[in-house]
């Protein structure tokens, strides 16, 4: 409470001190204003932004005379000189023509020019942010090159750069003012939904490709950096309000609305605050797609239908051996077991638009003051971050994040030359549940599957009796055993869900739940200005996980488990030769708690060359590494058709479930079974997915056969971390007015990560090739038995590949200025993956990425007198998805977005009406989560 009172006393108590004063205005040659432009006192932290009338008004306590800097992305800095105070300054500022010469920080965590940086970069700033044509700034990413936006959900995307990403995209990172966006849980980041408001941002910079070597294990195939405003350079109030609809045929045409606010303030050279508040709220894709996992191109007519989008149809057992059950009990005569056929039949399940209210929504508000002791770049800094809202998120289920909680505080002291930080990231899962488990158990709220299924067979063994065709017989069973079922909208069905959703274990409940807490600190030192011959910088970072899930999702049960690791590097750059060649070279060494340490070394060389220097060559190699997820290595998390197991030795040990006696669903141990075993249920744990059981591959060659030769003795290791070789050329240049940017890269990934699924039978040794030849003493033989009876157990696990996985790509960007400030841009990507599938026919790459992508832009910002629009489009081919959920094909896309924008001078206001997808085909980014339509909007910036 006490710092809330300090924020409140910052924001709108007055301090009193000498000040001396200018004002003037920022102009373009033609006389436009320039909104936003930064004004500062050189060599000190004093400063202000223009309003949208490109006027400014600065106070100081620095007497004259001194210079102050004018800078606005996309035009020439300026300075000007102050002699005298009330001074009226008018500055007109000349276009930056080359877009190449705009600074950049994160690609050697050094400031140099975009033409200069070793390694492909793509950089979005505020003006990009007022000509995107998307809803957010956030999906404005998508119009970058090497960029594919993975879409789960309305209010949570994840960016992929490079493949081999899924929704939860763990080899990538997203940093927000130097601090980590992932989720501590779920080791990805959630999108934007406790990032940053569009109003706050200064510029966004993205790197594809490994960055291990300066930004740890995480940046394997990327990193983002979103870097907000400073309250000391950009003050004042700043307002939007965003209103539209989103368009589906699944769900109709639905209300949007999105806005936010920003206040900073800075109440002496070295004291300033700021805050930032935003909130957005519309109906979610639906997600309708009953096309059945189990057998392509087929639809609820089968008997064992599990669709994509509907949950409670997991529930499958042999038809044939529920009559042999109820024969046991002399609930239908022996004779009337032949009748049933010996097949798989599912219980009707629930369509997921069912199972959720279908809203999407974000809340942001963060906060910091900015202290500078001695009013030079020596800055401390605390900041605090909250993010809450609802999504839809894809892994091996579909999960309702609902009231999804995370938290961020951080502390940091920066200086010209160094900084120091530290945070903590803590989240708490709300009201969120997995929306299988909430099919599946309200099912069994109202009727168990025992009674379920033995309706069923008595149901189908009657209408045959009557004389019914098989087909019809099935139709009936089912009708039969679904007599009562509890109807989505009934006062029943409300009792059952909000049951379900709010127990968490998966007996009876679908809730998940989690606690955990990232403690995170970093710090870096550049030796420029105390060594001459090289530019030399040494860091380093540590990360300690609290992983708290109460035993839902992790093997936490008894208490939180503790994971740490820690890393440091070094880097040194060296021009030659005129400083038209730069020499960088860095390594970084990285432990974590469970795994050897790991050197990722980078090298890199940019050669300027021409007289004027704009013809930049690059070339790089570095390695780069990931260590297994906090999930590859303790989770323990049932999804119903399998269950998630990391390979942490203790995780497999402390892990441990009980199976038979229809225990969690599990269905009862055969007669022989238990015969076996002298009880009806077996207690598994972790050793046995990995010592004792069969690939799942080889199982259901083995099924499809029965010839037992085809089974093959599961053989994998714990997980390790996977490694990289990357490779990349690249070409950057301003030829004839045109800006240019050509890249490469080939990358060589070994002991990839990914997941194996695996069948540990009940009793009896695994081993290749069994004998099929009946002998109930045979541990091999037993096996067989149990694969036939049912008697096994399926597990996920996560492994590496031994197989070496490549991919390569090349991608080119250009972009100019044509007749009158119309621009012109368009970029093209290419990209394909190799991998042996023979040599590992179990293992799934998840490359995930179209192999062409083509994105073009058309615009004017200056049509007509504050006046502007903006024109994207973008195309990829057909691509393959793979995921834990579902694999299949997403089909080609055309997608594009448009804007018109109008600035008011007089109210200080820009309005801008957008439509993303005009006239489009609804497409999908990730197979299993809604079609995305058509979005529209119209805003209303003040003091943009």
């Amino acid at each position: 409470m006490r710092m809330y009172l300090l924020l409140l006393s910052l924001f709108f108590c007055s301090i009193t001190f000498a000040q001396n004063s200018i004002s003037g205005t920022v102009v373009e040659n033609d006389n436009q204003p320039i909104f936003g432009a930064n004004i500062k006192i050189v060599g000190e932290a004093v400063g202000t932004v223009t309003d949208s009338d490109g006027k400014f008004t600065l106070v100081s306590p620095t007497k004259v005379p001194y210079v102050i800097e004018v800078t606005s992305i996309g035009f020439v800095s300026k300075r000007v000189n102050i002699t005298s105070n009330n001074q009226k300054v008018n500055v007109i500022l000349k276009e930056e023509q080359n877009l190449l010469n705009e600074i950049v920080v994160s690609a050697s965590r050094t400031p140099e020019r975009v033409l200069e940086s070793p390694v492909t970069i793509e950089r979005m700033g505020t003006a990009d942010i007022k000509k995107s044509a998307s809803a957010t700034f956030y999906d404005g990413l998508e119009n970058l090159k090497e960029v594919q936006m993975n879409t789960s959900s309305l209010s949570f995307k994840s960016v992929n750069t490079r493949g081999f990403a899924t929704v939860a995209n763990t080899r990538f990172m997203q940093l927000v003012d130097g601090m980590d966006n992932a989720s501590p849980l779920l080791n990805f980041v959630l999108g934007n939904m406790i990032g940053i408001s569009e109003i706050d941002v200064q510029s966004v910079e993205l790197l594809p490709g490994a960055s291990s070597a300066l930004y740890g294990a995480n940046a394997f195939n990327g990193i983002l950096f979103m870097n907000s405003k400073s309250p000391f350079t950009s003050q004042g109030i700043t307002a939007y309000a965003k209103f539209g609809q989103t368009s589906q045929k699944a769900a109709g045409n639905n209300d949007y609305v999105d806005y936010g606010i920003r206040m900073a303030h800075a109440f002496s050279p070295k004291l300033a605050a700021k805050a930032n508040f935003t909130y957005m709220k519309g109906t979610d894709w639906y997600a309708t797609n009953y096309d059945d996992k189990t057998v392509e191109g087929r639809d609820r007519s089968n008997i064992n239908y599990d669709g994509i989008n509907v949950y409670g149809d997991e529930v499958t057992t042999n038809i044939k051996g529920v009559g042999s059950s109820l024969a046991a009990l002399g609930l239908v005569p022996a004779s009337a077991v032949n009748l049933l056929p010996s097949t798989n039949v599912s219980r009707t399940g629930y369509n997921e638009i069912d199972l959720t209210d279908n809203k999407a929504s974000n809340t942001k508000i963060d906060f910091s003051v900015h202290y500078k002791p001695f009013a030079n770049d020596l800055e401390v800094i605390w900041q605090s971050k909250f993010g809450w809202g609802n999504a839809v998120y894809q892994g091996a289920n579909r999960y309702y994040l609902n009231n999804f909680f995370m938290q961020q505080h951080k502390l940091e002291i920066k200086g010209k030359n160094f900084f120091v930080r530290g945070y903590t990231t803590t989240e708490d899962g709300g009201n969120s549940y997995d929306m299988l488990f909430t099919g599946i158990n309200i099912n069994r709220v109202w009727k168990d599957d025992k009674t379920w299924f033995g309706e069923y067979a008595g149901a189908y063994i009657g209408a045959t009796l009557a004389g019914q065709t098989p087909e019809n017989a099935h139709v009936i069973a089912r009708s039969t055993a679904d007599t009562g079922r509890l109807i989505p909208g009934t006062a029943a069905f409300k009792a059952a869900f909000d049951k379900v959703t709010n127990e968490a274990s998966v007996l009876t409940g679908s809730k998940l739940v989690d606690n955990s807490k990232i403690y995170h600190s970093d710090a870096n030192y550049n030796f420029k200005d105390l060594i001459d011959f090289a530019e030399i910088q040494v860091g380093g970072s540590y990360r300690a996980y609290q992983l708290n899930s109460h035993g839902r999702i992790y093997t936490d049960k008894d208490g939180p488990i503790n994971y740490d690791e820690y890393g440091a590097y070094t880097q040194v750059t060296k021009k030659f030769i005129d400083d038209r060649l730069k020499f960088t070279g860095s390594i970084r060494y990285d432990k974590a708690q469970n795994f050897d340490g790991n050197i990722s070394p980078r090298v890199s060389l940019v050669y300027s060359g021409g007289e004027s220097r704009r013809h930049n060559f690059r070339g790089s190699f570095q390695t780069g590494f990931r260590n297994p997820s906090t999930q590859d290595q303790y989770i323990g998390f049932n999804v119903g058709s399998a269950l998630l197991l990391g390979s942490a030795p203790d995780n497999l040990t402390r892990f441990s479930e009980v199976r038979g006696n229809d225990i969690d669903g599990s269905g009862t141990i055969s007669a022989f079974g238990q015969a076996i075993l002298g009880a009806n249920t077996v207690v598994l744990n972790g050793l046995n997915a990995y010592n004792n059981s069969y690939t799942a591959t080889s199982v259901g060659q083995f099924s499809a056969t029965g010839n037992a030769t085809l089974l093959r003795k599961t053989n994998v290791d714990y997980v390790k971390p996977e490694q990289v070789k990357a490779f990349e050329l690249g070409y950057r240049s301003f030829i004839k007015d045109v800006s240019v940017d050509v890249n490469g890269y080939y990358n060589i990934y070994n002991d990839f990560i990914g997941n194996l699924n695996v069948i540990a039978p009940y009793y009896g040794t695994t081993q290749d090739s069994p004998s099929a030849t009946p002998n109930p003493a045979d541990p091999g033989f037993q096996t067989l038995a149990a694969l036939s009876a049912g008697d096994y157990r399926v597990y996920q696990l996560y492994t590496n590949t031994d197989v070496e996985i490549k991919s390569l790509g090349f991608g080119l960007g250009l972009s100019k200025k044509v007749y009158r400030d119309f621009e012109v841009g368009v970029n093209y990507n290419y990209a394909e993956f190799k991998f042996d599938q023979e040599k590992d026919p179990s293992f799934e790459a998840g490359f995930n990425t179209p192999k062409h992508r083509v994105k073009a832009s058309f615009g004017n910002e200056k049509l007509f007198k504050n006046f502007g629009f903006n024109v994207s489009g973008r195309w990829n081919s057909d691509y393959l998805w793979q995921s834990t959920m579902v694999d299949g094909m997403i089909d080609a896309a055309t997608v594009i977005d448009a804007q018109i924008n109008y600035g008011i001078p007089k109210l200080k206001s820009t309005l801008k009406i957008g439509a993303s997808n005009i006239g489009g085909k609804e497409y999908a980014q990730v197979l299993g989560a809604g079609l995305i339509g058509q979005q529209y909007f119209a805003s209303w910036t003040i003091n943009p």
